[in-house]
Formats: structure tokens, C-alpha cells, sequence
């Protein structure tokens, strides 16, 4: 064989040993890569620390395989949109249950959250108000949203799971009052408080940081939201003050696999991850950024910057999310605030 020859051979053995080591399965390159849609205010405690710790530990147990995530953030119903149009996902954690039930409904996952720890639900957070500082406005209380002269920054229901859990949460905050005092839910007075806050609101942004974000710009008297959210812009230094109402509601945010097409090979590390999120290392890094635990009531307690609660009340009081939604989402706050404020 001349010089011509082996020189063509030996590229040519080049060129093919490249091309089969940079082929490798569809099902084992997906292995490697967690697609994670999540409501806004995840972002942080995800990104910062669990998506880190996770892919520390998963590394060390799989020599030479490399884990990626890839993140989306939005408001709630937005994110079950997407995923129900068809876009790639391993995972959703969403704001409301109701989306969850969504997602089964339009066939996006096969599995039931209810079989995970704590039924699927990786998290709390109270719903709170935000005010300027020293509270000019002198607000203590649900009901002083709905005075004469303040204006209030609302996230939108129609996009957000947090505004709708806030909507409940106002809704909610009479009758339970009422209740605990010993005395007949009083409904109309319950829709007369969710029409006074509403005729003060201002603005709608699409999802609970969107809202936070144009509080933070100088809009509004006061803001509606998670006391996550709160408590992050009391550590950026921002000039704020947050009020516990009296009787407020707990949410809580559900994690479903999206299974529709995932091949065999990646369960495992979708379920591996699923269940990382009830770690102690998980549940302490949503602690660190402002979410109650739902593993160890102990986190919650030893924080003191979580505000005891008066009159907690959680969906369940409503007959949960499969109840609540169309006795005060649809029938109060759609059909009966929006067509007259």
C-alpha cells in the first residue's frame, strides 16, 4: 500500500470512529437532561440550590455522565398551557392542584401525585400584603385594601395560580373569621369584601413576580402575594412592610412527572429528582428562600422571620381545589366582581 493510500485509510478511520463515538441513543442523551416547568417564584430555591445539590449527588453516583436542567418559569396556568399544548417536559411543579388535575385531564401525565410523599405538595406559603415602609396607608387587614384611595397590585387570576390562591384567601379570610367566632359563614359579606378589594385593583400583572416586580418599580400601595415573595424583597432591603392578615390561607404547590412520551430509561431520574424535593437538603434550601416546609414542621418553627398565623386556613376549608374553584374563582371573582367593578 503506497503513502496515498494509508494516508486516505487512516483519515477515513478517523472520520468513522468520530462519527460512532458522537452517536449515542435518543433515550440515553435524554437521560442526562431534566426539563422542569415551574411557577414563578420556584425559581430561586431551584436554581440556587436544589438543582446544584441534586446534580452533585446524581453525578457521583453515574461515572461519566453529566446531568443538565432545563428550566421554565411562569405563572401557573400558563405553564399547564404549555405543557397541555405539547411542549417537552420531565416535570411541573404547580402553584394549584387544580392544574395538576389539568395536566391528567389532558392526558400530559399517567401517574398520580397523590402516591408521592405528602400527596404531592413539596411546599407552603402564607398568603400575605406588602406595604410602603412605616405603612402609610395604615393597613392591617384585608378589608383596608377595599377603602377608598388605596391602590392595590394584584397578580392576574387568569394566568397566576398565586392570585388565584389569593383571591380564595380574601374570599375565605370572613368566612373563616366568622367561623372561628362561632358564628354562620356570612357569603355576601365575603363577596362584598372580595368586590371592595378588587375595585381598588390596579394592576394585574401575569404572574406573582411580575406583580412583585412592578410593586418594587414604585406602583401601588400595596401588593398581594406569597410571604416568600415578601420576605425577598425585605432581603434585597427593599422599602417594605409586610402584614399577616388576621385570617390568611396556606398554599400549597404540587410536583407532577409529566409522563406523556418519556421513554423507560429517563423514570428513573425523573423519580430520582421527585423525590429529592422531600430531602432534608431540599426542604432546608426552600426554607432558605422564604417557602414553610412540608416535611419537618421543626424548619418552620426555628424561623423566625415566618410570622405566626392567627387564623390559618388552607383549600381544604372550601372543599378543596375541585370545589373552590368554581364556587369563588368562577362564580364570585369571574362572574360576579369582573362584571361589576
Amino acid at each position: 500500500m503506497n503513502l496515498r493510500k494509508i494516508v486516505i485509510t487512516s483519515f477515513a478511520l478517523i472520520l468513522l470512529f468520530e462519527f460512532i463515538g458522537c452517536r449515542r441513543p435518543n433515550a440515553a442523551a435524554a437521560l442526562d437532561t431534566l426539563t422542569i416547568y415551574a411557577f414563578s417564584v420556584m425559581k430561586e430555591p431551584l436554581e440556587k440550590d436544589i438543582f446544584p445539590a441534586f446534580q452533585k449527588e446524581w453525578e457521583a453516583g453515574h461515572p461519566g455522565q453529566r446531568l443538565k436542567f432545563d428550566a421554565s418559569f411562569a405563572g401557573s396556568e400558563m405553564i399547564t398551557n404549555q405543557i397541555i399544548s405539547g411542549v417537552p417536559s420531565d416535570i411541573a411543579i404547580v402553584a394549584i392542584e387544580r392544574n395538576a388535575r389539568r395536566l391528567r385531564t389532558f392526558g400530559a401525565t399517567k401517574n398520580d401525585w397523590h402516591d408521592f410523599p405528602y400527596e404531592g405538595t413539596i411546599n407552603h406559603s402564607p398568603i400575605v400584603i406588602v406595604v410602603r415602609k412605616d405603612n402609610p396607608k395604615k393597613i392591617l387587614d384585608f378589608p383596608d385594601l377595599a377603602r377608598p384611595g388605596v391602590k392595590v397590585i394584584h397578580p392576574d387570576p387568569i394566568s397566576s395560580g398565586g392570585a388565584q390562591w389569593a383571591v380564595v384567601g380574601v374570599y375565605g379570610s370572613e368566612l373563616i373569621k366568622a367561623e372561628r367566632n362561632g358564628l354562620p359563614r356570612d357569603e355576601e359579606k365575603a363577596y362584598r369584601l372580595l368586590l371592595g378589594v378588587w375595585k381598588n385593583v390596579i394592576a394585574t400583572p401575569e404572574s406573582a413576580r411580575q406583580a412583585r416586580t412592578q410593586f418594587e418599580s414604585g406602583f401601588g400601595d400595596a401588593l398581594v402575594t406569597y410571604e416568600l415573595e415578601a420576605l425577598q424583597m425585605r432581603d434585597r432591603k427593599m422599602p417594605v412592610k409586610i402584614i399577616m392578615p388576621q385570617a390568611t390561607i396556606s398554599t400549597d404547590h404540587t410536583v407532577v412527572i409529566t409522563d406523556r412520551r418519556m421513554p423507560p430509561q429517563k423514570r428513573q431520574l425523573v423519580e430520582d429528582f421527585v423525590k429529592f424535593l422531600w430531602s432534608a437538603e431540599a426542604q432546608q434550601a426552600f426554607v432558605k428562600h422564604h417557602f414553610r416546609a412540608i416535611t419537618d414542621p421543626e424548619m418552620n418553627q426555628k424561623e423566625s422571620k415566618f410570622e405566626k398565623i392567627e387564623m390559618p386556613f388552607t383549600i381544604d376549608d372550601f372543599g378543596g381545589w375541585q370545589n373552590a374553584y368554581p364556587a369563588i374563582i368562577e362564580n364570585i371573582w369571574k362572574y360576579k366582581v369582573q362584571t361589576v367593578r
